[in-house]
């Protein structure tokens, strides 16, 4: 599998293709990562250097890629946080280009917009470009409980609320829909769940909740249920794959007391996931 990763990029610590390319690499993916910034350490910090790479920029860095042939080999396109309107045009633009390429191809899109503690920390425009440019040509959508309500309209909290949502932002255009962290009223305490919709159905995973905010575990969870599901075309083996990793890269992170994710310490739950958390079917 080959994916192509539009995303930010950090020297120090882990978010975007920062987070994403090494568990892609660990479990046998190509990855073709082109950057969208290239800052010193993630914004979560307060403070930053380095550049935004401008979106022309970034087209000529997709042009080049396409020029060498390589459009026709991807399997999927990923992309994250858009850091303004340029971006997305640039983004919509190159999976029009791969999928005339290789119509099989994919489209995963994390809608990063904001969670339900800090509220939207995206720029004023990224919000209403993902719900009604972005999300409508992608394939696999992963937003969080909160992003999820924001493309929807509507405000989900229950399961049958939340099942209700991804139905409607499959009815936008994608056909997957990952809701990253379900937190349900009546949930068992002490968890989170995440929650996959497709075609054939939707399935529910409930972990331990670790008591500690990871930047750029969203990031890791995107990339490698979009390779799992390309891979396989399984949601709910793609949910427990993803789940179990994920699960144990937070752990191993929590156990370590470090503020950024323990990426490399915990590869091997990437290439061989326990398998420890079983999807359960709600639809």
């Amino acid at each position: 599998m080959k994916v192509l990763s539009i995303q930010s990029a950090v020297a120090y610590g882990h978010v975007g293709n920062s987070a994403a390319v090494f568990p892609l690499q660990r479990i046998g993916v190509e990855v073709v990562a082109v950057p969208t910034v290239n800052f010193s350490n993630h914004t979560g910090y307060g403070a930053w250097r380095g550049p935004l790479i401008p979106p022309p920029d970034v087209a000529e860095i997709l042009l080049g890629v396409e020029e060498r042939g390589v459009f026709p080999q991807i399997d999927a396109v990923l992309s994250g946080y858009q850091g303004g309107a340029g971006i997305g045009d640039v983004i919509i633009d190159v999976v029009r280009r791969v999928k005339a390429a290789n119509p099989a191809a994919l489209y995963a899109c994390d809608p990063v917009m904001g969670n339900a503690k800090s509220g939207c920390f995206v720029a004023p425009e990224i919000p209403d470009l993902l719900r009604d440019r972005v999300v409508p040509v992608a394939d696999i959508i992963t937003p969080n409980q909160f992003e999820l309500g924001f493309l929807t309209g509507t405000d989900p909290a229950s399961l049958e609320s939340t099942l209700v949502s991804a139905d409607l932002a499959r009815a936008m255009g994608p056909s997957t829909v990952l809701v990253t962290s379900v937190e349900r009223p009546d949930r068992e305490e002490g968890t989170i769940e995440m929650l996959v919709v497709d075609p054939a159905g939707a399935w529910l995973v409930s972990t331990p909740h670790l008591p500690f905010k990871a930047n750029g575990s969203g990031d890791v969870t995107a990339a490698l249920f979009t390779a799992h599901y390309g891979t396989t075309g399984d949601a709910a083996l793609s949910l427990e794959r993803t789940v179990s990793s994920v699960f144990d890269l937070l752990d191993t992170t929590y156990r370590s007391g470090d503020r950024e994710l323990q990426l490399v310490q915990a590869q091997e739950f990437y290439a061989t996931p326990r398998m420890q958390f079983k999807a359960e079917r709600v639809r």
